[in-house]
């Protein structure tokens, strides 16, 4: 296929997807062909629009012109990601290139609002549509090459994960929509006058404004701060879980600084009768190989626990059972007994879920709620109770 032909030709090592410059590459090839094809289409359209003296035609010329900008927008967001970290950012500027889609997503809306306005202009002011051999066949020649460069857009921006590449694949399909009712009026205008492609293009300029504001909304969730990959998630844990001595983990939490540059945090539970420098050595191995192996940079913080203590084993299993009957706790971490005689306070942390709003008097209550089950069963306990929100499962 093209596309392949075209990754071979032009980008060295293409499957080292981990390298920020054969991303950069990536973009850079599909910013060029994107302003080559546009540029063509815009010299062949322009060309004719002007023999043919047909206003149509002369518009969608420009408006490939300027669709040449959205692949140059593309090119500057790849140049941008890809400089290397300073000193007032320190992680990189990877979130250029959700910079740059959020660029092309407004273009997208844009086109969609001017294709509203000419819609209503020409519902309210109906003309004649005639057909003509030559505007149509450049319009199916145009619809064809926007086909395929949406598809190489997208093939590419799945291939790299880019919500830049994925933002020009939408912006190209735009083009195949609004170009396609172009040729559809000329074809109708055989058997009708009625003014069909005004209607016709208000739907389709719905849909287009639709798009953009998904594109829009994709685009702006990593830069908020979105919840991370549910797969990365399952991933990092069961990494850490993989490696001798860690019986838990808890606290992940996932800062993305743009694609292939997410930093993770994460709690391991380790036996605390461990020797120290041993089981450090361990979690240096597992920072390292996993930050290797998944591309992110991982830190991981030891939490020592008591794994020889009956009283602790036997009052955690009945704290987990207690804790069942509450059905937003998650988990339960960090579990120890302190204290002596009569009086003893447990301390341990619990997850809850963060997909609702949970007000602090909510927390106060579930923390009282599960005080009270427990001192029935142990009135000498005292429970000293964290709440945390699992930050890596909404």
């Amino acid at each position: 296929m093209l596309w392949k032909l075209l990754i071979k030709i032009f980008i060295k090592d293409s499957d080292n997807l981990k390298s920020g410059k054969v991303r950069s590459a990536y973009g850079l090839l599909a910013g060029v062909v994107g302003i080559i094809v546009n540029l063509l289409l815009f010299v062949m359209k322009l060309l004719v629009g002007l023999f043919t003296q047909s206003i149509a035609v002369t518009a969608d010329a420009f408006n490939n012109f300027t669709d040449s900008a959205s692949s140059l927008v593309t090119i500057i967001g790849f140049k941008l990601s890809n400089v290397p970290a300073d000193e007032e950012h320190p992680f990189g500027h990877g979130r250029y290139e959700y910079i740059s889609a959020l660029i092309v997503a407004f273009m997208v809306m844009f086109v969609g609002l001017q294709f509203v306005k000419s819609s209503f202009d020409r519902i309210l002011n109906p003309s004649p549509v005639e057909f003509e051999t030559i505007p149509f066949v450049l319009m199916l020649i145009s619809i064809l090459t926007k086909i395929w460069i949406s598809r190489f857009n997208s093939l590419i921006g799945k291939r790299i994960d880019s919500s830049a590449l994925k933002a020009s694949s939408f912006d190209a399909l735009g083009d195949v929509i609004t170009s396609s009712v172009v040729a559809f009026s000329l074809l109708m205008s055989l058997w009708t006058s009625f003014p069909l492609d005004g209607y016709i293009g208000i739907a389709v300029a719905l849909l287009i404004l639709y798009n953009g504001f998904k594109l829009v909304k994709e685009t702006l969730n990593p830069l908020l701060g979105e919840a991370p990959d549910a797969e990365l998630v399952k991933a990092i844990r069961e990494a850490v879980m993989s490696y001798e001595y860690i019986s838990g983990v808890h606290d992940l939490i996932i800062h993305n600084y743009g694609p292939g540059r997410c930093i993770a945090s994460i709690h391991a539970e380790v036996p605390a009768n461990i020797n120290i420098v041993k089981i450090h050595n361990v979690i240096d191995d597992a920072e390292r190989e996993i930050s290797e192996r998944l591309n992110i940079i991982l830190l991981i913080h030891m939490d020592p626990i008591n794994v020889d203590d009956e009283e602790i084993h036997e009052t955690r299993r009945q704290i987990e059972e207690i804790l069942l009957q509450f059905q937003q706790v998650k988990s339960m971490h960090d579990f120890r007994i302190v204290g002596e005689g009569e009086h003893k306070n447990i301390i341990f942390d619990i997850v809850i879920g963060t997909s609702g709003k949970i007000s602090s008097d909510h927390v106060s209550k579930l923390k009282e709620a599960i005080n009270n089950k427990v001192r029935k069963l142990h009135p000498q306990y005292n429970c000293i109770i964290t709440v945390d929100k699992d930050f890596s499962d909404w």
